[in-house]
């Protein structure tokens, strides 16, 4: 269900003639996240809306006080709170994504419910291969307990920096850390890492779908968590459907560059991208709220 702070974003989106953008955000983070994003966007003209995970708390502090809150959360479920949370919307939005966040991106276009998509140092959906050794040791946090599936994790500082904030300095990655982390559901990961011995994996994308729309597939250049080889991938899966597909690959950014010193330019650039699909004065289709009717 969505929380009455969610459907007041969304109700106060549906009230403005603007061009909604949805925000998902993935593992480790809050949906506070993108604030510096969001101010960018609706200053462009555009409606933003930044839905929650199931059950997440409202601050970080409250976050790291209560991880409880994050056990158990696994990908399908957080789909459909986001497909609600569109569903909702008058216009069909943008939405934009990063990690784990950029999988259900992927999985929201794939429905057919996006108006443009930008899936950033996205999680890889079934099917893409192969699995970096980086990948593997940035989510050993997770994957060293198989009854870490069940949990929510913490990462530790270090942990932090070599699967996030490689690229940066360790000051800032410490004030990263500080500001941003929280801990985390361990089912997508493990749901993730096993995607390719399920055919009916939660992580599958439909990627042949006409109804797509455009995708624009950003990495960072020294991502340790979601390499470049997997964003590559990614995109040579995503090119084959008819609708537009992009990419574009930052040099000397890491995973946290949604959030890092360089946020801008990332920003910018899905900014830029979304525009040219979707301009934020222009009215976008109409939606009924049903998954079918997309």
């Amino acid at each position: 269900m969505l929380t009455a702070h969610e459907t007041g974003e969304i109700s106060a989106a549906n009230a403005t003639e603007r061009q909604p953008v949805v925000f998902v955000h993935g593992l480790w983070l809050l949906s506070s996240s993108w604030d510096r994003w969001r101010e960018l966007f609706e200053a462009s003209g555009y409606a933003t809306v930044a839905p929650s995970w199931p059950d997440d708390p409202d601050t970080v502090e409250e976050a790291r006080q209560h991880p409880e809150a994050f056990a158990g959360k696994m990908v399908q479920q957080v789909t459909d709170h986001y497909h609600e949370a569109v569903a909702a919307l008058h216009r069909k939005p943008a939405v934009v994504g990063h990690s784990f966040g950029g999988l259900i991106a992927q999985k929201l276009a794939g429905e057919g419910v996006s108006a443009a998509t930008v899936a950033i140092d996205p999680a890889p959906f079934r099917g893409v291969l192969p699995v970096p050794a980086s990948s593997l040791k940035s989510s050993l946090a997770v994957l060293s307990n198989p009854a870490n599936r069940g949990r929510a994790i913490a990462l530790t500082f270090d942990q932090f920096r070599y699967g996030w904030a490689n690229a940066l300095d360790e000051s800032e990655a410490r004030e990263l850390y500080d500001t941003f982390h929280v801990p985390a559901a361990g089912a997508p990961i493990f749901q993730a890492v096993a995607a390719n011995l399920n055919p009916f994996s939660e992580t599958k994308v439909d990627t042949g779908n006409p109804g797509r729309g455009p995708l624009l597939i950003i990495g960072g250049e020294e991502d340790h968590t979601v390499p470049l080889v997997l964003t590559r991938s990614q995109f040579r899966h995503q090119e084959k459907n008819p609708g537009i597909t992009e990419s574009a690959e930052l040099p000397g950014r890491g995973h946290a560059l949604v959030i890092d010193h360089g946020w801008q330019e990332v920003a910018q650039k899905a900014l830029e991208f979304i525009a040219a699909q979707v301009p934020a004065a222009t009215a976008g289709p109409a939606q009924s709220g049903s998954r079918a009717d997309h």
